[in-house]
């Protein structure tokens, strides 16, 4: 994967439903977003609730290999075929939800690989967020952009940033107007190689 720009007819989303509950806020906003895309780009969904992954066992500083079930196989494929990822993880406890962070931690497995090459090849992708959250004060989410900001930085990977929502009763985001009216045009905008805090205050690559 370069860090072009990549045309339409190039692209495929994964997006990786996090939430706890089914057709929750979160869903529903990346849903709206999703339906703004043109036809001819491939869209695959991942409900993590449905078939929750283990929680990730660390074995990449003792024999190097563990267990790889059919369901760690499958979103791994998923992840490495797919040129945009959308993470859709409620606003939870000011970060991600835990079935994300779980899925974020299987990242750190699979770069330890044999031949694989994950971190190079996730390079120039690009990772994109939608949250929807109980308070109205989008800083609330700031904990929850910074961590995906950063991870896409260490990966190499793109930033296309937080579509965020308001919503805590069933369906309510679909009241957020402003949301729903950023949403049409979220997978429109730029999505600059991504950098750390760090970077940016020193102007360092």
């Amino acid at each position: 994967m370069t860090t072009d720009i990549l045309t339409d007819a190039d692209r495929s989303f994964l997006f990786v439903l996090g939430s706890s509950r089914p057709d929750g806020n979160t869903e529903i906003l990346a849903r709206a977003a999703a339906e703004q895309l043109p036809a001819g780009i491939p869209q695959r969904w991942v409900d993590l609730a449905e078939d929750p992954l283990p929680d990730f066992q660390d074995g990449r500083h003792e024999d190097g290999t563990w267990p790889v079930s059919e369901q760690e196989e499958e979103l791994r494929r998923l992840t490495l075929e797919a040129t945009d990822i959308v993470i859709a993880s409620p606003l939870y406890w000011y970060a991600v939800s835990a079935n994300t962070k779980r899925y974020l931690d299987y990242w750190s497995g699979w770069l330890g690989v044999p031949g694989l090459d994950f971190k190079k090849r996730m390079g120039g992708r690009t990772l994109w967020g939608v949250t929807a959250m109980a308070d109205e004060n989008e800083a609330t989410a700031d904990g929850l952009i910074t961590s995906l900001n950063n991870t896409a930085a260490y990966m190499g990977m793109r930033f296309g940033g937080v579509l965020l929502g308001n919503g805590s009763r069933p369906g309510q985001v679909r009241a957020d107007e402003r949301a729903l009216t950023r949403a049409k045009t979220f997978f429109e905008r730029e999505a600059p190689l991504a950098r750390f805090p760090s970077e940016e205050e020193t102007g360092e690559r």
